[in-house]
């Protein structure tokens, strides 16, 4: 049974009695308790207004922090989250090959291949899609930083054209264990893929990643971009010819991510790859291989780091809608049906074939770790509807047509059971809001950090003395999704409920995304400032000065103005680091084009500006070629000590 989604009325009931005096009416006294009254209600409903209101921004900014938390592999000297340290930097020495770093998968330590691939394609999806908006919050820098943890672990991996090194670590040895990846005790070994063990779900879905993440790494570093393409091409060359199920390969994967088939990722890695290279044979393939892989054939309620046919379905909805099909058009026209399939599910107008909502709203797919499912699938509604907004279309369901704007509204109806619009009002964010989950099934975060209790934790005291202990997690592991609730809304904030308290990469990464999408629209609300940071360690909180203090080009008569400002610093050992922003702002009447900037004294990372051939030169990005009148850019870059000297080269 379908249940349909609810919603929620808080009703407010006043009584009140007015006492007359026989044969008298005062009308002034009881017109001024109306209008009180009335006043109260506005009041009451300001009130819900408010509570149903979020910071989306703090929620991204917390959301990229749990990546931080779950690398592996030499920490960087700017991690923000303390409690973590260095861990698994003999990844792959016994089979002969460097396999340091990557990403931990959930609350274990398994470096399982095809989640953390999928969950790398989310973060680089959300960030091309929405980088302004990523860029506009300051987070460009954390963001490409969570994407490349795992792309420099996949080049790493990808040793051969026809090898990939898909898993390290053992499920099974791993769960009977409860320790600190610093003190990790237990087998690393690594699983590979190769012609005789094929696996061609991981190894496409991994060059999906790198397509992706080629994408959102092109303005910033073309170079880097370039090498992501290389590596991507090759893995998918290797996924389509050596096909089979990776965890036929690696069966110790079987028992933790079960794969259902290899044919949605082929789809799903030749659709990115027609995207990052605009080569039309890539396109060719999705629609040759439209009917035998199932693409136009499944109608899917799902969209997970399993099944990629919605993803597949929409990314090429969007080349259909702008016209780029071609003689293809009448096949993208098929896996436009599905989208609007997936889409119409979700939003219960799909003539009751329809996705499961639990009393409170929330999409129900799966009882183990429902919320995944969720935030993937907002996500993509977002996105779909922003190219449905594009092509000036509507979804057209079984039960109706459908605006846009309400399926973007239903994408943040996630969002907000997310954090906190619940029948529980708790986030599930972890760290977000007043009331969030305190007994994490992680083992990080279950335990004090090495930096507090420096001995060594084993296995049976870490299942003793920390895991079957009541109080709350020593660590807050901040932008950890867990879980969450089952069908009926209810949450148990138990540690040995990993059904519904473990976090996952593939469920945080979508997040990304929306996070970005919805706070460019519904804006910044509460104590978390645009720019700011959070930090675990309160001594190294980021301060702000929100006081721009304006600065003119050194170019004299350019009609271009910089606005200079310093939106937080930060101390790593005796270094005192600074975020500086500068707006660029159109003073002139007339449209600014091919705009050079000279950037010097730049002794930092820069975000937000495209890099040239010529040293210290820099250009607007690609989705900001024309400065209208009076209108601005932003760009942002971090290092120690004064601000750098920005001025101008050249102009149209």
């Amino acid at each position: 049974m379908h249940i349909g989604r609810a919603r929620t009325n808080t009703v407010v009931s006043f009584e009140f009695r007015v006492k007359l005096s026989p044969g008298s009416l005062i009308m002034n006294n009881i017109q001024l308790l109306v209008c009180l009254i009335l006043v109260g209600l506005v009041g009451f409903q300001a009130a819900i207004t408010a509570a149903d209101q979020f910071n989306y921004g703090e929620a991204l900014d917390k959301t990229l922090m749990f990546f931080e938390a779950q690398r592996s592999g030499k920490l960087p000297v700017d991690q923000r989250v303390k409690w973590r340290g260095d861990s698994g930097l003999k990844d792959g020495s016994q089979q002969g090959v460097d396999l340091v770093g990557g990403y931990y998968d959930a609350g274990d330590h398994v470096k399982f291949g095809l989640p953390m691939a999928f969950s790398v394609t989310m973060l680089a999806w959300g960030t091309i899609e929405y980088s302004r908006e990523i860029t506009n919050l300051n987070q460009m820098g954390h963001n490409l930083w969570a994407i490349r943890w795992g792309t420099d672990y996949f080049i790493k991996a990808h040793t051969q054209p026809n090898v990939l090194w898909g898993q390290v670590g053992d499920g099974d040895s791993d769960h009977c264990c409860w320790e600190r990846a610093e003190d990790m005790t237990t087998p690393r070994t690594a699983y590979k893929l190769d012609q005789d063990h094929p696996g061609s779900d991981l190894a496409a879905e991994t060059a999906a990643a790198l397509a992706a993440a080629a994408i959102a790494f092109k303005p910033y570093n073309s170079s880097y971009s370039a090498l992501l393409l290389v590596h991507a091409k090759q893995l998918f060359s290797f996924a389509d010819r050596f096909r089979g199920l990776y965890d036929d390969s690696i069966q110790c994967a079987k028992q933790f991510y079960t794969s259902s088939g290899y044919s949605d990722e082929l789809l799903w890695a030749a659709t990115w790859l027609f995207r990052a290279t605009g080569e039309e044979n890539y396109l060719k393939y999705v629609v040759d291989n439209a009917v035998y892989m199932g693409g136009t054939g499944w109608a899917v309620k799902e969209f997970s780091w399993d099944n990629k046919y919605a993803g597949v379905q929409i990314l090429l909805s969007k080349v259909l809608m702008e016209q780029k099909g071609g003689a293809y058009t009448s096949t993208l026209k098929q896996y436009q049906a599905k989208a609007d399939y997936f889409a119409c599910a979700c939003l219960q107008k799909n003539d009751g074939y329809n996705v499961h909502l639990t009393p409170g709203g929330l999409m129900y797919v799966r009882e183990w770790n429902n919320l995944q499912y969720a935030s993937a699938a907002a996500f993509l509604l977002a996105v779909y509807s922003d190219y449905l907004s594009a092509a000036t279309a509507k979804l057209t369901c079984p039960d109706g047509q459908v605006q846009p704007n309400e399926v973007l509204n239903f994408a943040k109806s996630q969002a907000d059971y997310i954090l906190g619009k619940n029948p529980k009002s708790m986030s599930y964010l972890v760290g977000y809001g007043p009331k969030y989950p305190i007994h994490v099934h992680h083992r990080g975060a279950s335990i004090a950090s090495i930096t507090v209790l420096p001995q060594t934790v084993s296995c049976v005291q870490g299942f003793e003395a920390w895991y079957r202990r009541p109080e709350a997690d020593p660590n807050v592991i901040n932008g950890a999704l867990v879980g969450g609730p089952d069908q009926n809304d209810n949450f148990n904030d138990d540690r040995s409920n990993y059904e519904q308290t473990e976090p996952t990469l593939a469920g945080s990464a979508p997040l990304v995304g929306l996070f970005s999408k919805l706070e460019s629209l519904f804006g910044n609300i509460g104590p978390h400032h645009k720019g700011s940071a959070t930090t675990d360690q309160p001594e190294q909180n980021y301060h702000l000065q929100q006081t721009p203090v304006p600065s003119t080009t050194s170019s004299g008569g350019v009609p271009v103005e910089f606005l200079h400002s310093v939106t937080s610093s930060w101390n790593v050992g005796k270094a005192t680091y600074y975020r500086h922003r500068v707006i660029i702002k159109n003073t002139s009447g007339k449209p600014i084009t091919d705009l050079k900037l000279l950037v010097e004294d730049l002794s930092g990372t820069l975000w937000g500006l495209s890099p040239t051939p010529v040293k210290n030169t820099y250009e607007l990005p690609h989705w900001v070629r024309v400065l209208k009148p009076g209108s601005e850019c932003t760009f942002v870059y971090v290092q120690g000590g004064p601000q750098a000297k920005i001025s101008v080269l050249g102009y149209h």
